[in-house]
């Protein structure tokens, strides 16, 4: 049935999948309960989120966490995948649907599925009845099935088999209530019980309406003494309304000595007609209070009714025999003129028993004035008095309707008022049963003391308890008196008939476990080879006992475990030694008698660097920069003198200022023709050349390709002169050459052929004009040069002396403000006795030695002969 039940579920599925548009995924069936030990399975249903980039055979299934083996899927179509769990155990468990794609696994849907039984017949029917107000039954529904089981209750007719009614529960029990429960004596009660793995019928039992019958308690009205009488009260009582009628009735008087805690019954007959009921107790103590309750029954029902409120009186009563046991807590205020003292007492046990205590009466009054005695009356047994900073006296007594008790009297020092310690010490210890406090008083004549005990954590006066103590340095109290686990303060006070003196107060605990927390680190800035540990007390109530030290466990990262013990009372702790630059897991463990509990570990790492060495690294750094910082200040307040001493200005020869020569100067150049006539030919291959400072690159290169043209051609025609010796082709040699010496040119020195000394002469310098000249020009000057010397071939160039501009070359090594040329005095036909000028003459200099200072022809100019 249930394999049918399956197919049929999966032809469902299959259908919703195609009818119905799936969001992302589902899962069917949503939230299954099957029986314990069968076989699950189900369906999970791909929406058309996936659909495009994956289908059934991506689906994977875990069971909670674990993953379902995959000879248990089944791809039922593209977008459906099933699996099947055999052997279903667990009472609850998470079946979840995942897709797989591209390695990873991404949640599609999952659902709770439940296990267990088909319920059990419910037996034990049992049902009572209040007349006339409501009809209960209950049943025993078997073993639990951990599926929700709902229950029906049937209430039938015993002589036909239709129904009456039904009421339904989830719980194993169910009501009828007023008018629907008639009082007939007929009935059976049958109890369905049925969840979604089945159902189960009891068999209907027959129970008599009378028999189940339970009625509410009585009242008592009076609980009396009678005049005159000893060892005897009355009791009074009435009975409910609403019992069945014609039946008998019982009912049960319970008095309880309150004084030896004792109880005794008294059984009463009625009838239902009587309305009201009574009884005498006898053989009672005497000035003894008793309390009072009654409860009734049908003699054919099987339930008693509930008990009723009980009620207290005494028998003849005599006034309280002795005196309240009386005890203060001071509590300073504020303000040193007030306190609140918080006073509480409690009755003796004495026999026989005083009788029912009405009230106390208070008096207080100043220790220096009794005139100011204040009353109070209260029937609670503390209270709370406001004084001000003097001395009080404070008496207390019990009263009944014989009479007081004994005065119970305390005296309240004042607020500037000192005792001595009398008590040197206190020591508690604990045996199986007892806990037992001893001390040792300096005074033996004290005889009377105090014992106080309380909660630590107890922050009311009038939670603490005490005890008076006569002739003896000892008290014992059971052990169910304190609680395990739980600090007590225990002091003790000593009295000096109605003074208390200082007490002596320790902690104790009857019983310790280990603590419930651990303390939490704080590591704190952790240095390079150490760290500090700070934590901070466990709270009290997790402490569970004394904290007896702390230890500090420590670890390095894929390292072997370390620890440090410190005493109870340290709250720190430095860890030395340690790996620089590593990560340490440190937590601490806070012990007593009963073990240790750890806190949180908690991890830190350790610098690489400590402060000495980034002193260390930092000084040298910034000695260096404050030095550099005054190298480059003392730069700047220097850097005139810093600039000539390591940068020296280098002229730069594109701001130099030549001197242009004049385009007619070259036919007339005594200097050329002298050095032509006297010399013949000149070797143009030992020529020097200079470049020529201009401020374009380009236009250097041009002028330098054309003087080498020109040097070429003078070379040329110097060579025909040698050849031909024809005069007139040696004067158009010589103005070649001074075409070649042109301003246009770069600067030109003697060689090495040069071998005689030569005498400057001044040659004075027209205008300067921009050294600019294209090679148009420097042709034109040729051919203007070779007309001239064909026309003055007779004509003599004469020296004029002329003043030069004082013009100053710092490109040159040896410059000088006057220009002048250097002729040697051994070339050939150079007169020895020609006069020099005193001015212009330069001491002779040899070829090619070093210092030798350089004539340049753009530093003189050529001026025409008349």
């Amino acid at each position: 049935m249930f394999n049918c039940l399956i197919w049929m579920f999966v032809l469902l599925c299959s259908s919703i999948a195609d009818e119905y548009s799936i969001r992302d995924a589902d899962i069917f069936p949503s939230s299954p309960e099957i029986e314990r030990g069968s076989t699950l399975k189900l369906f999970c249903v791909l929406g058309k989120r996936y659909t495009p980039h994956r289908n059934a055979s991506h689906i994977i299934w875990k069971l909670n966490h674990d993953l379902i083996a995959q000879e248990n899927y089944n791809i039922v179509n593209e977008t459906v995948s099933s699996v099947t769990i055999h052997n279903f155990n667990y009472s609850k468990a998470h079946v979840k649907c995942f897709t797989k794609y591209l390695g990873k696994e991404q949640l599609l849907v999952h659902t709770e599925v439940k296990s267990g039984f088909p319920p059990d017949t419910p037996g034990n029917i049992s049902c009572f009845y209040y007349f006339d107000v409501e009809l209960t039954c209950s049943w025993t529904s078997g073993r639990e099935t951990n599926l929700t089981t709902n229950y029906t209750l049937y209430r039938k007719m015993v002589t036909l088999p239709n129904t009456v009614g039904f009421c339904e529960s989830e719980k194993e029990s169910c009501s009828f209530y007023y008018p629907h429960i008639p009082y007939l004596s007929t009935f059976c009660f049958q109890v369905k019980a049925e969840n979604v793995l089945g159902e189960a019928l009891s068999d209907c039992v027959p129970i008599p309406m009378e028999k189940i019958e339970k009625f509410e308690p009585p009242e008592i009205l009076s609980v009396k003494k009678l005049t005159g009488v000893k060892q005897l009260l009355t009791v009074t009582w009435r009975m409910p309304e609403k019992i069945i009628p014609s039946q008998d009735l019982i009912c049960q008087v319970q008095y309880t000595n309150l004084y030896s805690n004792s109880s005794e019954f008294v059984t009463v007959p009625m009838n239902s007609a009587e309305k009201t009921g009574s009884c005498n107790l006898t053989g009672l103590w005497d000035f003894t209070e008793y309390s009072v309750t009654i409860r009734c029954i049908s003699v054919v029902s099987i339930f008693w009714s509930e008990w009723s409120k009980g009620k207290t009186a005494s028998t003849e009563e005599k006034a309280p025999s002795e005196k309240v046991d009386l005890w203060r807590v001071i509590v300073s205020s504020h303000s040193s003129e007030s306190r609140s003292v918080h006073l509480m007492w409690k009755l003796l046990n004495s026999f026989p028993p005083s009788g029912r205590i009405l009230g106390y009466k208070i008096q207080y009054f100043p220790e220096n004035n009794t005139a100011l005695k204040i009353t109070n009356i209260s029937t609670d047994k503390k209270t709370i008095l406001l004084l001000n900073e003097e001395a009080y006296i404070i008496s207390i007594t019990a009263y009944n309707s014989a009479g007081y008790s004994p005065e119970a009297i305390l005296r309240i020092p004042s607020t500037d008022e000192k005792t001595s310690q009398i008590i040197e010490t206190v020591r508690t210890f604990t045996t199986n049963e007892e806990v037992v406090v001893e001390w040792i008083a300096s005074e033996p004549e004290v005889t009377e003391y105090v014992v106080e005990w309380y909660k630590e954590l107890e922050t009311d006066p009038f939670g603490r308890s005490w005890q008076y103590v006569s002739n003896s340095t000892n008290w014992k109290t059971n052990k169910k008196n304190f609680k395990p686990f739980i600090c007590y303060n225990i002091s003790v006070y000593p009295l000096y008939g109605n003074t208390v003196a200082a007490p002596y107060s320790i902690q104790t605990y009857v019983q310790e476990k280990k603590p419930s927390e651990g303390p939490v680190a704080d590591t704190g800035i952790p240095g390079k080879n150490e760290v500090m540990i700070k934590w901070k007390e466990i709270a009290k109530d997790k402490r569970n006992g004394f904290i007896s030290n702390y230890t500090i466990f420590y670890k390095p990262e894929d390292g072997k475990e370390l620890n440090e013990t410190v005493n109870s009372d340290v709250l720190q702790y430095r860890l030395k030694s340690l790996q620089a630059n590593t990560q340490y897991t440190v937590y601490i463990m806070a012990s007593n008698e009963a073990g240790g509990t750890s806190g949180e570990p908690k991890t830190f790492k350790t610098l690489k660097f400590n402060k000495d060495d980034v002193t260390v690294i930092a000084l040298p750094i910034g000695l260096s920069m404050l030095f550099l910082l005054g190298l480059w200040i003392t730069c700047i307040l220097k850097k005139h003198t810093f600039k000539k001493v390591c940068w020296p200005d280098i002229p730069n020869p594109a701001e130099s200022i030549a001197v242009e020569w004049p385009l007619d100067a070259s036919v007339n150049n005594l200097f050329l023709k002298r050095v032509t006539s006297e010399a013949k030919t000149i070797d143009f291959e030992d020529l020097s050349v200079l470049e020529h400072c201009c401020p374009e690159e380009s236009q250097e290169e041009s002028l330098l390709t054309n003087c080498e043209n020109h040097v070429s051609e003078c070379t040329d025609i110097n060579a025909k002169a040698v050849i031909n010796g024809d005069k007139k082709i040696l004067h158009n040699e010589e103005n070649e050459v001074a075409k070649c010496f042109s301003p246009s040119m770069p600067y030109v020195i003697t060689g090495q052929d040069i071998k005689s000394q030569m005498h400057s002469a001044l040659i004075p310098v027209k205008e300067t004009q921009p050294i600019k000249m294209l090679e148009d020009d420097l042709c034109e000057s040729k051919q203007t040069l070779i007309k001239n010397e064909e026309k003055d071939n007779e004509e003599v160039l004469k020296l004029e002396d002329f003043s030069e501009n004082a013009l100053f070359n710092p490109y040159l090594k040896n410059s000088v403000k006057t220009r002048e040329f250097l002729i040697s005095e051994n070339l050939p036909g150079r007169s020895k006795n020609e006069p020099k000028s005193q001015s212009t003459v330069l001491p002779p200099f040899q070829p090619n030695v070093a210092g030798q200072s350089y004539v340049t022809l753009d530093m003189f100019g050529l001026a025409t002969a008349h």
